[in-house]
């Protein structure tokens, strides 16, 4: 039995008890931590014969736990040219003419998180990319991975022409013609395009992104995460990990299997039939199949969210889970045991979503249930204390509101309701538990500067933007509480997970500065040299020191 005293830190615990938020010294046996206090007290608690690592006098967090991420698509999305810091057109063509350049050979150019901004009227076309690359198909996911805009050469192979019908809850956007312009919207991205590359790629390809995800999770602090879209291919993925990894992965995973409407309601329940199988397998203790998610909308900036009131466009979008088809499917999920996630970003998704909840609450009566919506970025007052009632849980990602990225999304509200847009607070003043995450890779999987919008409503990408909404940012307490306590508390970990107390695992980063002591900003600087799962260094920038002796 090994007993290790961490000590000479200053170890925020995240504890729910404000008195017990702060540790210099912790014990940890057998993985899980059995003290944190004084490092009197803890000496004394570990023993004569306690390992000792002394932690330089640094900052200790909880380990991040990514409650909203798409890990197999995070790896993927590493691999790609990033463009989401490209802020013209010219800078995305030279881009996409460089990784030509600098792979000739290539059979696709794949790009990653252009944002409707840099785009000439925010409409991209096939045209645009053509002109720099003709030869090759191109395939860029915007950032939010709900539009996708190819060139022709992609169109072609995909096999979309005036006659290919628009798949539900989604649109080929064409022109007067009617012939597609390049951007593929909604399921129209996911049906179309997430298939075809996924039948280009080899089960060597996606082991590799998948061992990518891992470690930069490892390196940003993030012991944990909850994959949000799971599916067959995802699933295989993640068998094969386990074998390589002897049966336990570098991260701790819950999963959510993606449920799609197909319009049939007994198509529909066999898909959460399947979720339910699979959930009720024992996987081991580093992954498990805990729910179902459903995407009831799109997004803001391409105006496909579900809103009570039009866009300052004069358009709308229904929900692509309306009503009558969510109900069942989600009563199904329910009574299966299962969590259910909704996506849910506009004010109208969001009833939805609470409709078809307490619904099921309804016909299945009072059995423990856990569900959660996804996103929140424009709901309608009061959603916040209609979630609290039901025990549903807020599932937020504040680098979504990176002031860099907020132009275009109050451009299409354009009204007052840009004024609650990502109210964080509200969900923290009404009692609902609220969760952080990234959306990975719809935006970066850091850890920290994530913490830093949260805290600043400023932006990561570029500091020339004045903060949004500052009124609403979150004291880095509650911040890094909502990444890492309550994520852990949002997939039922809550108590064995997400703090630094006794009778929790392990799971820690060890940061190289303190934004409790230096500011906030020092969270886009700061670097995690160290990160520690069940008592055992899985990361490390720099060799740990330790002694023999407490």
């Amino acid at each position: 039995m090994t007993i290790t005293l961490f000590h000479n830190a200053r170890i925020f615990t995240a504890s729910v008890d404000p008195d017990n938020s702060w540790a210099e010294a912790m014990v940890v046996e057998s993985g899980t931590v059995t003290f944190t206090g004084t490092s009197t007290a803890a000496r004394e608690a570990a023993g004569a014969e306690a390992e000792a690592n002394d932690l330089d006098g640094r900052l200790v967090l909880p380990g991040f736990i990514d409650s909203h991420t798409h890990l197999l698509m995070t790896g993927e999305a590493l691999g790609k040219v990033e463009l989401t810091s490209a802020s013209t057109l010219a800078e995305i063509q030279a881009r996409l003419a460089e990784a030509r350049a600098a792979d000739p050979g290539a059979a696709r150019i794949l790009g990653r998180g252009w944002l409707f901004d840099s785009v000439p009227g925010g409409q991209p076309t096939a045209a645009m990319l053509d002109e720099v690359l003709g030869d090759v198909p191109v395939y860029l996911d915007n950032n939010d991975l709900h539009s996708c805009w190819v060139n022709s050469a992609a169109l072609a192979e995909l096999g979309i022409t005036a006659d290919t019908p628009d798949p539900i809850g989604g649109r080929i956007v064409r022109d007067a013609s009617g012939q597609a312009t390049g951007l593929l919207l909604e399921t129209a991205a996911q049906q179309l395009v997430w298939p075809f590359l996924a039948a280009q790629s080899s089960d060597a390809d996606r082991d590799l992104a998948l061992e990518r995800a891992f470690q930069a999770y490892l390196a940003a602090g993030v012991t944990g995460a909850v994959d949000m879209a799971f599916d067959e291919i995802g699933l295989a993925t993640i068998e094969r990990a386990l074998e390589r990894h002897s049966g336990v992965l570098p991260l701790r995973i819950a999963a959510h299997w993606f449920i799609a409407n197909t319009g049939d309601d007994q198509a529909n329940a066999a898909q959460v039939q399947r979720a339910a199988q699979l959930a009720s397998k024992d996987y081991g203790p580093s992954f498990r199949l805990v729910g179902v998610k459903f995407i009831a909308d799109g997004v803001i900036d391409a105006c496909t969210a579900a809103l009570h009131e039009p866009y300052s466009n004069g358009s709308d979008a229904g929900p692509i889970w309306p009503l009558e088809r969510l109900a069942p499917a989600l009563a199904a999920a329910d009574a299966a045991g299962l969590q259910v996630a909704v996506h849910a970003i506009g004010d109208a998704a969001s009833a939805i979503a609470l409709d078809a909840i307490e619904q099921a609450m309804e016909a299945n009566g009072p059995i423990e249930r856990r569900h959660r919506i996804e996103h929140l970025e424009y709901a309608a007052p009061g959603t916040a204390e209609r979630m609290a009632r039901l025990g549903v849980t807020a599932s937020m990602q504040p680098v979504h509101t990176d002031a860099a990225l907020r132009p275009n999304w109050d451009a299409m509200l354009g009204d007052d309701r840009t004024e609650r847009g990502f109210a964080w607070t509200e969900y923290e003043q009404a009692g609902a538990l609220l969760a952080f995450s990234t959306d990975a890779p719809t935006a970066p999987h850091a850890a920290l500067p994530n913490m830093f919008v949260a805290t600043t409503r400023r932006s990561a990408l570029d500091n020339t933007f004045e903060p949004v909404q500052p009124q609403l940012a979150l004291p880095l307490a509650n911040a890094i509480s909502h990444a890492t306590r309550d994520s852990a508390a949002s997939v039922g970990d809550g108590a064995t997970h997400g703090r630094l107390e006794a009778g929790y695992a392990a799971d820690f980063a060890v940061l190289d500065a303190d934004p409790f002591t230096e500011g906030n900003d020092v969270l886009l600087t700061a670097q995690v040299v160290r990160t520690v799962m069940a008592g055992q260094t899985v990361y490390a920038a720099e060799p740990a020191r330790t002694m023999s002796g407490a």
